[in-house]
């Protein structure tokens, strides 16, 4: 009976251990898989932050907006509900140019650029000299400063969609474009 017994203890330990090997093993593997892939996932996030950085310093800071030919693709999307923009990158030019009609030198500052999965989060601040027409407002002179998130969704090294929040309530105030300011 106790050799029986010894004998049942003996087999649940070694399945233990046979199941705990296993389990280790596996676990071991994914470890490496997700290393591999985390790395990769890693490599091109820091690619993608490459992009939208060179797009923010070319476009905002420089006013090149010829970048857009080169670092958006043909059927990009612009998620900016204006019914008086085109669709695509055309409207991201017009966009550009305005600002740099109403704000030839422009400084923009990424406060925060993060990159999940196939996005790219921009925050940044913005600051200004209103020395020319911008959106019907003659030049002011006014200094002005506002902030900015931007979303961007890339796909082998160009964009492909944006999402954009700006706080033009700030831009305007500062212009003294609204009433009561």
């Amino acid at each position: 009976m106790q050799a029986l017994n010894f004998q049942k203890q003996l087999t649940g330990r070694m399945a233990f251990w046979l199941a705990a090997t296993i389990i280790v093993s596996m676990l071991a593997l994914i470890a490496c898989g997700d290393s591999n892939s985390s790395e990769t996932v890693a490599s091109q996030a820091d690619e993608n932050k490459l992009v939208v950085g060179r797009f923010i310093e070319e476009f905002k800071n420089k006013a090149n907006h010829d970048i857009v030919d080169e670092l958006l693709t043909d059927d990009f999307v612009h998620h900016l509900k204006d019914p008086r923009l085109p669709p695509g990158r055309p409207a991201i030019k017009l966009l550009g140019q305005s600002i740099a009609g109403g704000f030839p030198v422009v400084k923009a500052t990424v406060e925060e650029l993060l990159a999940v999965g196939d996005k790219v989060i921009e925050r940044t601040s913005v600051a200004a000299t209103h020395t020319g027409e911008f959106n019907g407002i003659p030049a002011t002179g006014n200094k002005v400063n506002w902030t900015e998130i931007h979303i961007y969704r890339l796909i082998d090294g160009n964009i492909v969609e944006l999402w954009s929040e700006i706080d033009l309530l700030a831009l305007l105030t500062q212009l003294g474009a609204l009433p009561g300011t």
